[in-house]
């Protein structure tokens, strides 16, 4: 049996400009085309009837091929599921390994997204340091900004 991660979802009140600050903030590429889905198979793999879905598939950084992606898909009738809070059971965060954590936070907080908690520095055996530091999405959802060196 051959297995191979694709990708991860986020449902977005509004796909276009979550995609942006994806795009902009991440430097992640769209992979085309974008996402017009409806239908009785989308009804009927949702269990919503009548369901209708706007998006796109973003490549992630650091990956040369179009997986594994970042799904950002609206429903025309979405249900809001409240912030995420880091400690909520179910998916957590999205995280990303940069080279200059603070100037990339400084990066999210411009195109609309927040921090969550404290921006810290961790020792790990083998003289290996970690930066790490919450932030959010525009729309609330979490990532993780980390770095890795050493002493």
């Amino acid at each position: 049996m051959k297995i191979k991660f694709t990708h991860t979802n986020i449902i977005a009140k509004d796909w276009e400009k979550l995609s942006w600050f994806y795009q902009e903030v991440f430097e992640c590429v769209p992979v085309p085309p974008k996402r017009d889905l409806q239908g009785n198979w989308i009804d009927q793999l949702t269990g919503i009837r009548g369901a209708h879905i706007r998006g796109e598939h973003l490549c992630l950084p650091g990956y040369e091929n179009s997986l594994p992606t970042l799904e950002i898909f609206s429903y025309d009738d979405w249900v809001d599921g409240g912030l995420p809070q880091i400690n909520r059971t179910g998916l957590g965060h999205l995280a990303f390994e940069v080279d200059d954590l603070d100037k990339m936070l400084k990066k999210v907080l411009a195109a609309g997204g927040g921090q969550i908690g404290e921006r810290i520095v961790a020792d790990y055996p083998n003289q290996v340091v970690a930066t790490f530091v919450y932030a959010t999405d525009p729309e609330g959802n979490i990532v993780e900004l980390q770095n890795w060196g050493t002493r």
